[in-house]
């Protein structure tokens, strides 16, 4: 099958452009992640919050945990693109062009992979503000192939609901609906270790779990799972979500 390059990267413009364009989305996407960041890093700093690893300050913990909301949240409403270009016929345009389906999808993935980067990257920055540190250029890049899996896991998912949907107020109804649980579930807030049992066996079962985990043992070397057993997860989840998410796109209708 022939990848059109130049589809890939004519979506992708536009994608940046729209980010770029929009800057009370970039202002909004961030606000809450820092508030997360800043209140609850600062008044738990001094906490020592059992199952979290001794000389592991809070802030510490929390960083890693609020860059994998800052990737789920701005990866899975990707899909409201998609809905926007079908309420106004960009996506039947786009449907009808010379070039196949899968070149489209890489095109919206890419575009969406690098936004939500961006932001997942801001919010990297603003933590090292707070007094957050990796522990080593290898930590670093380890952490960022940890956040593309994370961005192309939930990517995957938005461009499975916004394939099936047209109302783009169910989308966010039911993405938000979908989104909470996969955040609390995850340990971003609190080791997974301290939920009672039933909810412990339904965090094993979500994706940001591993995601947020192996971002703790990338950057600051403490983690419930092996990093290798992480990535490898991670890995997975995010082939599967990304194969089921450009096959129902490539199914989907353009309008």
């Amino acid at each position: 099958m022939r990848i059109y390059g130049t589809a890939i990267y004519v979506l992708w413009l536009r994608e940046m452009k729209r980010y770029w364009r929009a800057k009370s989305r970039i202002f909004g996407s961030l606000a809450m992640p820092v508030f997360f960041l800043g209140f609850l890093g600062f008044g738990f700093g001094r906490m020592q919050v059992p199952g979290m690893a001794a000389g592991v300050g809070y802030i510490k913990f929390l960083a890693p945990g609020i860059i994998g909301m800052t990737l789920l949240f701005s990866s899975s409403m990707q899909g409201m693109s998609v809905l926007w270009d079908k309420e106004f016929g960009f996506l039947k345009e786009i449907m009808v062009a010379p070039v196949n389906r899968v070149s489209l999808v890489l095109g919206r993935i890419a575009g969406g992979v690098t936004t939500s980067m961006i932001q997942g990257l801001l919010i990297f920055g603003a933590s090292m503000i707070l007094g957050f540190r990796v522990k080593s250029v290898a930590s670093l890049l380890f952490g960022l192939l940890f956040m593309l899996l994370i961005a192309f896991t939930f990517i995957g998912l938005g461009l499975i609901f916004a394939s099936r949907m047209k109302d783009m107020q169910g989308f966010g109804i039911i993405m938000n609906f979908i989104i909470f649980p996969f955040f609390f579930l995850s340990g971003a807030l609190a080791p997974v270790q301290n939920f009672p049992w039933v909810i412990r066996a339904l965090s094993y079962i979500d994706p940001l779990t591993y995601g947020v985990d192996g971002l703790r043992a990338a950057m600051i070397g403490s983690s419930t799972f092996p990093l290798v057993f992480d990535l490898a997860i991670m890995a997975g989840f995010s082939l599967v979500m990304l194969a089921l998410g450009a096959y129902f796109f490539e199914k989907s209708e353009g309008v």
